[in-house]
């Protein structure tokens, strides 16, 4: 699990900005979200999917490699650039766009799949409801308040509460669900986390 992490801000000019000088020096594209490798056997065969907050696009990627018709969107519009020249380079059809997300959400039912990681915006929460077709699934991983190390946001507000992420889309159908806080043996597991897959209705 790597400590990338995206999180809303009030100067978004200067959070732009912060993103696109953080993903012009990473050197590589992060591994895809554990809650999406982890669950990748209840992603429909085809559909739209949509990477959001995608950063430089593993879980696109991920997607796109597994037959879907994936979008990407993200603030910073260096991440979007490295994730097209990385798409080409494979050979994968990716549709990544910068694009601010509080100010454009998701159209309504629009997508069979939604991948959000390490990215935490409360507000949003209705909308990615809203964004996912009947029967569609979410795939949800951020860092939680109940900790291991020092991975992700110092801020709590940029980090989950405990039991918080079922909180946020109660009207979904969980199909799974991982937060293990600080119980047990600490060095072993999926600790700084909490990870969902939450379908809605048909």
């Amino acid at each position: 699990m790597g400590c990338h992490t995206e999180s809303p801000g009030s100067g978004r000019d200067g959070l732009r900005a912060k993103w696109d000088s953080r993903y012009r020096e990473s050197d590589r594209i992060p591994l895809p979200a554990q809650v999406l490798t982890d669950n990748c056997h209840l992603l429909p065969p085809q559909g739209r999917a949509l990477d959001l907050a995608c950063g430089l696009g593993a879980n696109a990627i991920f997607l796109a490699e597994r037959g879907l018709e994936v979008s990407a969107w993200d603030l910073s519009s260096v991440a979007v650039e490295r994730l097209q020249r990385e798409s080409e380079r494979l050979g994968l059809r990716i549709d990544a766009r910068a694009r601010d997300l509080q100010a454009e959400t998701p159209e309504p039912a629009s997508f069979d799949v939604v991948v959000v990681a390490h990215f935490l915006d409360r507000n949003l929460a209705d909308a990615i409801t809203e964004a996912l077709r009947p029967g569609g699934l979410l795939f949800y991983q951020t860092f939680t308040r109940e900790s291991v190390t020092d991975c992700g946001p110092s801020n709590p507000q940029y980090r989950l509460a405990v039991n918080e992420l079922l909180r946020l889309f109660p009207s979904l159908i969980v199909r799974f669900y991982r937060e293990e806080g600080r119980v047990g043996d600490l060095t072993r597991g999926s600790r700084d986390i909490a990870m969902l897959v939450a379908q809605r209705s048909s």
